[in-house]
Order: C-alpha cells, then sequence, then structure tokens
C-alpha cells in the first residue's frame, strides 16, 4: 500500500474558465487567471491568457529577478522577441531568460482566439523593463507598490536629502 501524499490539485488549461480578469485596453484586449494560487504553488506563478483576434497580452518587454516560461495551450500567437517573430502552435514552449536577451510580447494575428500559459519564478520585487517605450515598472509583492519611470532620466543618489 504506497503512503498517503495529501491532495495534488490539478487545473485543465483548455476546460472553460471563471475568468479572474480582463484587460480591456484596445489593442491589448485579453482575460486572465493566476493558477499559481489555485494550485497551491509557493515558488512559481501562473497565468492562463485568452487572447482575442488582433489583440496583445502585454506591450514587449523584459524582467529582472524573474525568469518566464510560455506555454502555448491552443491558436497559433505570434511571439516577439529579440531575434524577431515567429508563429507559436499548440505545446510549444519558450523560455525568456532575465534581462534583454528575454524580451518577450505575445500578439494573435489570426481568426480565431488563442491561450497562452505564462510559468515565472516568483520574487518579492519586480523590475519590468519596457524597451519600445522607454520605462520601467517597479512592483512589490507584500506592499503592493507599484511605479512606473520613463528610462531616460536620472537623480543623482543623494537627491532630497540634504
Amino acid at each position: 500500500m504506497l503512503p498517503d501524499i495529501g491532495a495534488v490539485e490539478v487545473f485543465n488549461l483548455n476546460a472553460e474558465q471563471d475568468w479572474e480578469a480582463e484587460n480591456d485596453r484596445d489593442g491589448y484586449r485579453h482575460r486572465r487567471t493566476a493558477i499559481g494560487p489555485r494550485l497551491g504553488a509557493s515558488l512559481l506563478g501562473g497565468t492562463l491568457y485568452e487572447v482575442p483576434p488582433g489583440e496583445k497580452t502585454w506591450p514587449y518587454h523584459y524582467e529582472h529577478g524573474c525568469e518566464e516560461w510560455l506555454v502555448c495551450v491552443s491558436g497559433r500567437p505570434t511571439l516577439r522577441g529579440p531575434d524577431g517573430e515567429r508563429e507559436l502552435e499548440p505545446g510549444d514552449v519558450a523560455v525568456f531568460p532575465e534581462g534583454p536577451d528575454g524580451a518577450h510580447g505575445v500578439v494573435n494575428r489570426t481568426d480565431e482566439p488563442c491561450r497562452v500559459l505564462l510559468l515565472s519564478s516568483k520574487s518579492p520585487l519586480a523590475v519590468v523593463h519596457y524597451p519600445d517605450s522607454g520605462k520601467v515598472g517597479i512592483w512589490t509583492e507584500d506592499e503592493g507598490y507599484q511605479t512606473m519611470l520613463p528610462t531616460g532620466s536620472t537623480l543623482d543618489y543623494w537627491a532630497g536629502e540634504d
């Protein structure tokens, strides 16, 4: 007899979903649901996105302090990376390492919705660069702090300390 190891949670990526959030900005419309908390994950985050035709998930970006993986669940989204664009098919997996080499964006150029799963290492601090728009975002998990700053301007380290 095998020992009781407790319940293992299961989430079906292809099932009809109870979406937690929707982004309705023109050009970036999508529905999403965080699956990590549903599965009891603590070290990895996972979000399932459904992207309508002609829309993107988020602006082209890359992270520091976080590695991401993309799994194409359904449809044929186009992945943009530092080396150009390629159309994905169900079952394709891509990895986005930290820094500029991991820059990525997803757009649905087909006539059907597509689904992608983004997995990421979890960090209490997220720093995200948006090279097309010249900005950087900073988020903290615990405090819920968020700010967007231009990448072209800086302050002296001692500014405001007198």
